[in-house]
């Protein structure tokens, strides 16, 4: 045999092990019964739900940490080459976002089942998780319930000016302001985010903000409620001058959020992947929400009883799967509020 010769053969038997290689981890992979989710909800809410599915079914979960927008612009760019079997939001648009491209895979019947139509996509595609309404934080020491707005909207007032805050930067407000742009349009909601550029004082963050109100900066904030409730069930250092008005009257300022789940359908574990969005939206699931100190609402099971129940709300009727985050960015922009 010449050298030549020699080499080849020793090339092919080098290539025929690596592609032995390779078709065994990929069959490896795809046997496992391990998936990965791409968490944008609260780290401690996400621990509990991946720590109860886990040790009742022994599937292992790997969570990576992540912002709503960020995660989903991440899918978008990943495309059918996502590591992810799961993406779980805070806020409803980013799961709108990766709907809209198309890189989800229908939820199980038996999960939809699970979980009231006005928590889910209308597409199916993606369900509900968990919900957290809009609030008013203001200072109880020198706001009394006559002087407080009866509507989201009369903050644009200028008497308002300087004395609430918010954090517009942030998802969570940013799906406020989408809610806003469904119920009212265009033309109002860009109106309604001039008029705030004037009179918010802005902050990064609904916790940093209600500490200003607890502070005596401002007087109000519009925030989620489930950040009051945490810290007064922890010291209530941050929040001891602070009471919380509900608008209700299906005002924008009722709005209440739809944390999401959905299954990437490029995942090569749906049968796994589907078990898990069921896990969280069944009754064990929920029940860490009824139970746990997250304080956000349950959508399918009874909430913490300390909370105002959902249907005393009165929340406006909003499509969670159509909310335009892209619109909502945009119009916030041209207000110089991001």
């Amino acid at each position: 045999m010449t050298t030549t010769n020699a080499r080849r053969c020793v090339f092919a038997a080098l290539l025929a092990a690596s592609s032995t290689l390779v078709s065994t981890t990929i069959v490896s992979a795809q046997g496992s019964e391990g998936i990965v989710v791409y968490n944008a909800q609260h780290e401690s809410l996400a621990t509990a739900w991946v720590e109860g599915f886990t040790k009742e079914t022994g599937i292992k979960v790997t969570v990576r940490k992540g912002g709503d927008t960020q995660f989903a612009n991440q899918l978008i760019q990943e495309g059918a080459n996502s590591p992810a079997d799961v993406f779980l939001t805070e806020n409803s648009p980013a799961m709108a976002l990766v709907d809209g491209a198309g890189l989800f895979a229908p939820v199980d019947k038996e999960t939809l089942d699970q979980v009231p139509a006005e928590y889910r996509a209308a597409d199916g595609m993606w369900t509900g998780i968990a919900a957290r309404t809009t609030v008013f934080a203001y200072d109880k020491t020198k706001l009394t319930e006559d002087k407080l707005p009866k509507s989201m909207l009369d903050l644009a007032d200028p008497a308002w000016k300087g004395r609430w805050g918010a954090s517009p930067a942030g998802a969570d407000f940013q799906a406020i302001v989408g809610a806003l742009l469904q119920l009212k349009g265009e033309e109002a909601t860009s109106s309604w985010l001039k008029a705030m550029k004037d009179n918010v004082t802005p902050y990064k963050g609904n916790s940093v903000a209600m500490k200003a109100v607890n502070a005596g900066e401002i007087e109000g904030a519009v925030i989620y409620h489930y950040y009051w409730f945490g810290d007064q069930a922890k010291t209530g250092e941050n929040s001891k001058n602070v009471a919380l008005h509900y608008f209700k009257n299906q005002d924008p300022g009722a709005f209440v959020s739809v944390s999401g789940g959905g299954v990437l359908k490029s995942s090569k574990h749906q049968k796994e992947a589907q078990a898990f969005l069921k896990w969280i939206t069944g009754n064990a699931g929920q029940a860490v929400l009824k139970d746990g100190d997250s304080f956000e609402y349950a959508i399918s099971g009874e909430s913490n009883p300390k909370l105002v129940p959902l249907k005393d709300l009165n929340a406006p009727k909003i499509e969670a799967s159509t909310l335009d985050s892209k619109k909502t960015v945009e119009l916030m922009t041209a207000a110089g509020l991001l």
